[in-house]
Order: structure tokens, then sequence, then C-alpha cells
């Protein structure tokens, strides 16, 4: 269970990492932090056999993704 909670807080951490460089404008690394919050996110859902969470961050990463394309 400890693997789990890391996984979860550093996801967390990440994600309003992601968040803060959104604010500041600083592209392209809030995508790629995003992008690192819900993968990880999604491996912790995983994890937790939580097909909400697995739908939603599965998602996010999906138009991060996408996000990250068309931005190229």
């Amino acid at each position: 269970m400890l693997l789990v909670n890391k996984i979860k807080w550093v996801a967390t951490g990440i994600t309003l990492g992601g968040a803060i460089a959104t604010t500041l404008a600083l592209d392209p690394l809030n995508i790629w932090l995003l992008n690192l919050g819900a993968l990880l996110f999604l491996i912790w859902a995983y994890m937790i056999k939580d097909k909400a969470m697995m739908t939603v961050n599965f998602g996010l990463l999906a138009i991060y993704v996408f996000g990250i394309f068309f931005r190229m």
C-alpha cells in the first residue's frame, strides 16, 4: 500500500506543478507536467482498480497528448 500512496502524492505534486506552469505561461513545461501527472494518476487508478479515475485520467492524457501534437 505504501507504493500506491507514494504514486498518488507524486502525481498530485506534478499535476499542481503543471497547473502552476500553466498560470505562469511556461509552455511547453505545463503540458509535459500535466501529461506526467495524468499518466501517474492513471497508473495509480489501475493499481487501486478505480474505473472512474482510470476513465478521467485516460481522457486527460489523451487530450494532453493531442495538445502536444497540436502545438508542434
